[in-house]
């Protein structure tokens, strides 16, 4: 394990033992591309919330993350992703587990913030938590080894997501779209097989 400072921890395959993030956490990954089979799965970093971030850097020889797997399959904790269509898509490709129980910032901004037409991560940052991160490194080589810059761009990509969604579930709830967007997550897994099985287009357009 190597810690960058109190709140980044970089772990080589797999989550130490015990570790507990509690029963809500964002999740993100990065992959040398979006084509799954062509692009493998490199990190997958979570956060507890709590202005932390745990980076995971896989033995892409294997893939072998029991103590990470064990989280992203329990229906019991939360996931919270930004985008979770891609992360799901190599997370089930390469680490051979379903993400149960899933939270999406993205489709919440589009149902929620029907006022803007912008629905980044950095978008969502700054209105929320009123922070200007650095997207400089989200085209980067995330395959070989990582330099603080690029490790700070990742802890960026999950510390902020339980703020914004519970921001998004607010307005959700006000504007009485909690409940499409309760369904939308319900496809979400649908989604993830669909693009798997190579159905890119939108399957309900004429």
């Amino acid at each position: 394990m190597l810690k960058m400072n109190n709140n980044i921890q970089l772990h080589k395959n797999d989550l130490p033992d015990h570790l507990e993030l509690g029963n809500i956490i964002a999740v993100d990954g990065e992959f040398m591309g979006l084509n799954v089979r062509r692009d493998p799965l490199c990190l997958i970093q979570l956060s507890s919330g709590n202005s932390d971030a745990h980076i995971i850097q896989f033995d892409r020889n294997n893939y072998n993350a029991p103590n990470l797997v064990n989280i992203l399959s329990n229906k019991k904790i939360t996931k919270i992703f930004h985008y979770g269509r891609a992360d799901m898509s190599h997370i089930k490709y390469y680490l051979k587990t379903e993400t149960n129980n899933i939270l999406d910032t993205k489709i919440a901004s589009k149902l929620a913030r029907s006022y803007s037409d912008n629905h980044s991560l950095k978008s969502l940052i700054k209105e929320f938590a009123n922070v200007e991160v650095s997207k400089q490194f989200q085209s980067s080589d995330f395959g070989g080894e990582l330099s603080p810059a690029q490790l700070k761009y990742c802890a960026n990509d999950v510390i902020y997501l339980h703020k914004i969604h519970e921001k998004l579930e607010k307005i959700l709830k006000r504007e009485n779209r909690i409940e499409l967007y309760k369904d939308c997550l319900k496809f979400l897994k649908t989604r993830v097989d669909l693009d798997l099985a190579l159905f890119k287009d939108d399957i309900w357009s004429h």
